[in-house]
């Protein structure tokens, strides 16, 4: 029950919900997704180590850049149905 509190913690963030939904299309680096969210990358990276910790995000290292996406196919499925979810009428 602890780690669905917190899972559904790192959900409960507009935030991070904009970069989850981002990540659903590609993989994005931590610049990219400031200039994108019109955010500062110190903010950027706070909300990442949050979904990290969630394990809702992975990274991986090309050069000195770090390219963020969803851990798996679970995410993009809670996202997805959450969705179709609000938006029935």
């Amino acid at each position: 029950m602890d780690a669905l509190s917190e899972l559904h913690k790192a959900l409960g963030d507009y935030t991070r919900i904009r970069i989850l939904w981002l990540l659903m299309k590609r993989e994005w680096c931590v610049s990219e997704l400031a200039v994108e969210m019109k955010m500062t990358e110190s903010a950027i990276s706070h909300q990442l180590r949050v979904l990290r910790s969630a394990r809702l995000v992975i990274g991986h290292k090309v050069g000195k850049n770090v390219f963020y996406s969803l851990a798996d196919e679970h995410v993009r499925w809670i996202l997805e149905k959450t969705y179709d979810h609000i938006s029935e009428q």
